[in-house]
């Protein structure tokens, strides 16, 4: 039987008789967000590379289809410095954004070649597969920690006192933040991760972002005074090297890791939860079969799409791509979480199937800007759903 991990909401069809398009398809829509799936598979079969309109009229491309968005993950035409798309007169005619904004657009994850492959280069010791695995029983501790403060309250949140927590309690403890400190965190990387990072931030998400920037430069001058064995004091002592990292790409590097470090992990484990409630036969099977564990996490990345779409491109020149002309310095966007429900890749993919084989989705992305934190996300992953939905139970 097919079931659903995100409600069924009554709307009109965005295309009509033969796939014509009755409206644009507002990606702000309160019933588009409860469950973008209609509206994917319409694009996919009938508009795969679609220009949708900002509220501030910009266009936004929308790439849905599986073998598109792959290319297009892997294709130098599409840039993720918008430096790299316009020309100097257009770039002055762009809003003035404040400095420190302009500092964290520097981080690996918004840059392209060679600036990209230096700043990965600092930080991929510590995310390497190997490494992440040592990590297993710290992880697992941590896990089983939070579940026995949430047991025997009769009722518990779910996000705010596991799913959140565990990844953030990770990142925090690599990257050397005080236990005590991190509660200021949730509050600051929930208002700065509030939009979907297309808009530009309004008020309260630059406040949130200037305070964590004072913190982490605080923490900066005391790690230069009293080094530690952590990701923070690495970095530091890389920006020291001399070339190597600047002080404002010190600074992104923190923000990227810490808020990127954690946020898609609160988003597995809180979707994926939800799906295996959901699914009782598939996490039944899970039950008997704890071994079934690591497909089932690939499963669940495909089937909930913890990241709906990778971060924002632009077409470095004007591109055919998809039977479209897409305009040089446009902004393109690869739909994840369509692509992970493509049936021209993946047999029945709105079926939860944690069994499924040949699982190659896209949730971390793919090219040269894949995720570098794929090999922790899978760990707490596997540790804090087998916890959580096999063995403890908790969310019955």
């Amino acid at each position: 039987m097919e079931h659903e991990a995100f409600p069924k909401v009554e709307r009109d069809p965005v295309f009509g008789e033969g796939g014509a398009v009755r409206r644009p398809v507002d990606l702000f829509d309160p019933a588009f967000k409860a469950n973008p799936y209609p509206t994917y598979a319409y694009l996919r079969d009938n508009a795969p590379v679609y220009r949708a309109e900002l509220p501030d009229g910009q266009g936004m491309w929308l790439i849905t289809r599986y073998d598109d968005v792959q290319a297009l993950l892997k294709d130098d035409r599409f840039v993720k410095d918008l430096r790299n798309a316009k020309t100097p007169e257009e770039l002055e005619r762009l809003p003035k954004q404040p400095e420190l904004l302009e500092q964290l657009a520097q981080n690996m994850l918004d840059l392209d070649e060679p600036h990209h492959t230096r700043l990965r280069g600092l930080v991929h010791q510590a995310f390497t597969p190997r490494l992440i695995e040592q990590m297993r029983e710290k992880v697992r501790r941590i896990a089983e920690e939070l579940l026995d403060a949430m047991e025997g309250k009769g009722e518990a949140d779910l996000i705010t006192e596991y799913a959140y927590p565990l990844p953030i309690t990770v990142i925090a403890e690599m990257l050397g933040i005080l236990a005590e400190d991190r509660h200021l965190f949730r509050g600051w990387s929930d208002v700065i991760v509030g939009s979907s990072g297309i808009l530009e931030p309004d008020e309260s998400q630059l406040a949130a972002t200037f305070a964590l920037a004072d913190y982490f430069k605080a923490l900066f001058a005391e790690r230069r005074n009293r080094p530690k064995d952590d990701l923070l004091t690495a970095l530091i002592r890389a920006e020291e090297a001399g070339d190597q990292l600047s002080e404002g790409e010190v600074l992104a590097m923190a923000f990227l890791l810490l808020i990127a470090g954690h946020e898609t992990t609160v988003n597995l484990l809180g979707n994926g939860t939800l799906a295996l409630l959901q699914h009782p036969e598939q996490r039944e099977k899970l039950a008997r079969d704890p071994g079934l564990i690591p497909g089932a996490v690939e499963e669940l990345l495909r089937y909930t799409s913890p990241v709906e779409m990778a971060t924002q491109r632009y077409a470095g020149e004007t591109v055919e791509f998809g039977g479209s002309v897409i305009p040089r310095g446009e902004l393109v966007m690869a739909v994840l979480a369509s692509a992970n429900r493509d049936p021209r890749r993946f047999a029945e993919p709105d079926i939860l199937d944690v069994e499924r084989k040949n699982n190659r989705h896209l949730a971390f992305g793919s090219g040269v800007h894949f995720c570098l934190g794929a090999p922790l996300a899978r760990l707490e992953g596997q540790i804090g759903l087998t916890a959580c939905c096999v063995v403890c139970r908790t969310c019955v």
